[in-house]
C-alpha cells in the first residue's frame, strides 16, 4: 500500500468520525431520536471521541453528550456510570474554548437533573474547574461555567455551600460586571441559586458587594436580565429583616415600581415577588414601600395580570395589611379589597384563591371599620362557598374558614352578614349570629330592618342545642323584641293561630 493510500485510509477515517459525532450531535436535538441511540449504545462510542486527537471531534462528541445527558435524568446516570465526567473535567482546564464551553455543558446537563446526579458532578472535581473558568477571556466560557454552577448551587443548602466553598461568588459578582448581556443574565441567575436556601448563604453574596451591582441593573432594557435580577435580590431578601433592609437601602424604591409596567410576564412577577419578600418582615419596611406608591402600583398589576402570577401581588397585600391596622387601611384607601375580591371571583387554581382568602382575611380583622370594608366587597359569601365547596382543596377551605371567622368577629356591618344566616354551617354560623347579637341591642334602625328582611324569623329556625353559646347569641337577639314579635316568627306560629281561629267562638 503506498503512502498516498495510507493518508486516505486515514483522511477516510476522520471523515467518518467526524461525521458520526455531528449526525449524532444533530439527532440528539429531536426528542424522538433519544430512546434509539440510547439504545444503540451511542455513550460508549461517544466516550473515546472525547480524546480523539482532532479537537472539533472532541468537541462534537461533548456537545452531542451535553444533549444526550440534558434529555432526561437516566441518560445523564449513564454519563456518570460511564465514567466519562473526570474525563471532561480534565479536558475543562486543559483544552480549548470550545472545548471548555462543550465540557461545561455536559456538566451542567448531568447536575440539573438531581440532588444526587449533581452531587457525582462535585465529587469528580468539577467545581474547582469550574470556578477557574469563571477567570477565563473567553466571555462564553465564563458563561457556560456560571451556568453549571448555578444548576448545582440550585438543589439545596450542601450544594450551594460547596459551590461557594469553592470561592464562585466573588467571580460570579465580577461576571455581573461584565458587558456581555448574556454572561450578566447568568451570573445574576447562579448568585440567586445560592442565595435561595439560607440566610448564611444570602450573607455570602452579601458581602462580596453583589447587592450594590444588582440594583444598578434593575432598569436595564434587557428584559431577562431584569428577571434574574428581580430573583436575586428576592432570594436574599426574603431569609431576615437585615438583609431586606439591606436590599431597601441600595436605593431600588420607588425606581423597582417602574418595572411592575414592564412588558415582560415574568419581570413584574419578580418584582411583586421581591416587594412581598420586603414587607413580610417589619411594618416599618411595609410602611416604606407604602410611602413609595407600592399598593397602588401592586394593585394596577393584579388587574393587569391574571393566574399564578398575580400570587406574589396578592401575598403582598396580606403581609401589608397583617402588620397593623393603618397598613391594612392603606389596602382598604388603595382599593385593594374590590381588587381581590375579583382575583377570588375569577381565579381557578386553589393556591391563588386560598392566598387571596387570606389576605383579605388579614384586612378584615383588625376593626369593625376594616371588616366592613371587605364585606362590602361581597367577598363572605365567596368565602364560605370555597369553604363548603368539597372540591376545594384542604389548604383553601382552611385558610377561607379562618378568613370567614377574623372578618366575622370584627364585623357589624348587619346587611353584609345577613345573608350567611341562610348558608352557614353551624360552626361558621354562631359567628354570624354572634354579631348580630352584639349590634342588634343598640340599634333601634337595625332591628327594625332586621325584622324586615327576615333575618329574625331565620334566626327562629335556627337548630341550636339548649345551654350551647349559638342559644345564648340567639335569645340575646330575641331579648331584643316584643314577646309576641319573637312568638309571630317562630315556626309553627302560624298553625297556632289558625287553631286559635277555629277554637274562637263569636260573640
Amino acid at each position: 500500500m503506498s503512502q498516498r493510500q495510507v493518508l486516505q485510509v486515514f483522511e477516510q477515517y476522520q471523515k467518518s468520525r467526524t461525521q458520526f459525532v455531528q449526525t449524532v450531535a444533530e439527532l440528539a436535538t429531536r426528542p424522538q431520536n433519544i430512546e434509539t441511540l440510547q439504545n444503540a449504545g451511542v455513550m460508549s462510542l461517544l466516550r473515546p471521541l472525547l480524546l480523539d486527537v482532532v479537537p472539533t471531534i472532541q468537541q462534537t462528541a461533548a456537545l452531542a453528550l451535553g444533549r444526550l445527558a440534558n434529555y432526561n435524568d437516566d441518560l445523564a446516570e449513564a454519563i456518570v456510570k460511564g465514567d466519562i465526567l473526570p474525563q471532561l473535567v480534565y479536558s475543562l482546564a486543559e483544552q480549548n474554548r470550545f472545548y471548555k464551553k462543550a465540557a461545561a455543558f455536559v456538566l451542567r446537563a448531568v447536575a440539573r437533573h438531581s440532588p444526587e446526579l449533581a452531587q457525582a458532578v462535585v465529587d469528580c472535581g468539577a467545581l474547582e474547574a469550574l470556578v477557574i473558568s469563571l477567570e477565563e477571556f473567553d466571555p462564553g466560557v465564563k458563561e457556560a461555567a456560571a451556568w453549571a454552577l448555578g444548576y448545582i448551587a440550585r438543589h439545596n443548602a450542601e450544594l450551594s455551600q460547596a459551590v461557594v466553598d469553592a470561592g464562585a461568588v466573588p467571580l460570579l459578582v465580577l461576571c455581573i460586571q461584565e458587558p456581555e448581556i448574556a454572561l450578566k443574565r447568568i451570573a445574576a441567575s447562579a448568585l440567586s441559586d445560592i442565595a435561595k436556601h439560607s440566610a448564611e448563604l444570602a450573607q455570602t453574596v452579601v458581602d462580596t458587594g453583589a447587592i450594590a451591582h444588582l440594583a444598578q441593573m434593575i432598569l436595564n432594557p434587557d428584559a431577562k436580565l431584569k428577571r434574574q435580577v428581580f430573583s436575586a435580590l428576592s432570594q436574599v431578601s426574603k431569609h431576615s429583616v437585615d438583609l431586606a433592609e439591606l436590599v431597601v437601602e441600595a436605593e431600588i424604591f420607588p425606581a423597582v415600581l417602574a418595572c411592575l409596567r414592564d412588558p415582560d410576564e415574568y419581570v413584574r412577577k419578580n418584582v411583586t415577588t421581591l416587594m412581598r419578600e420586603i414587607t413580610k418582615h417589619t411594618p416599618e419596611l411595609s410602611q416604606l414601600i407604602v410611602n413609595s406608591g407600592g399598593i397602588a402600583a401592586v394593585i394596577d398589576y393584579l388587574g393587569d395580570c391574571k393566574g399564578a402570577v398575580r400570587l406574589p401581588g396578592i401575598m403582598m397585600l396580606g403581609y401589608v395589611a397583617a402588620h397593623s391596622e393603618n397598613l391594612a387601611m392603606a389596602v382598604i384607601v388603595s382599593k385593594g379589597v374590590p381588587q381581590l375580591a375579583i382575583c377570588l371571583s375569577e381565579e381557578s387554581e386553589d393556591h391563588v384563591r386560598a392566598a387571596t382568602a387570606w389576605s383579605l382575611g388579614q384586612i378584615g380583622r383588625h376593626t369593625p371599620e376594616h371588616a366592613r370594608a371587605v364585606a362590602a366587597a361581597t367577598v363572605l359569601p365567596k368565602l364560605l362557598a370555597l369553604y363548603m365547596d368539597a372540591q376545594s382543596s384542604e389548604d383553601l377551605q382552611v385558610k377561607a374558614k379562618k378568613a370567614l371567622k377574623s372578618i366575622l368577629q370584627k364585623c357589624t356591618h348587619l346587611p353584609a352578614l345577613e345573608p350567611l344566616l341562610y348558608d352557614a354551617p353551624s360552626n361558621i354560623l354562631k359567628h354570624v349570629v354572634c354579631q348580630f347579637s352584639k349590634v342588634l341591642p343598640h340599634d333601634s334602625k337595625a332591628r327594625r330592618l332586621f325584622v324586615t328582611s327576615g333575618g329574625l324569623k331565620k334566626v327562629q329556625e335556627i337548630k341550636a342545642d339548649t345551654g350551647s353559646t349559638l342559644q345564648e347569641y340567639i335569645n340575646s337577639i330575641n331579648n331584643c323584641y316584643p314577646e309576641e314579635i319573637v312568638r309571630y316568627y317562630s315556626p309553627g306560629y302560624s298553625e297556632t293561630l289558625l287553631e286559635r281561629i277555629e277554637k274562637y267562638q263569636p260573640v
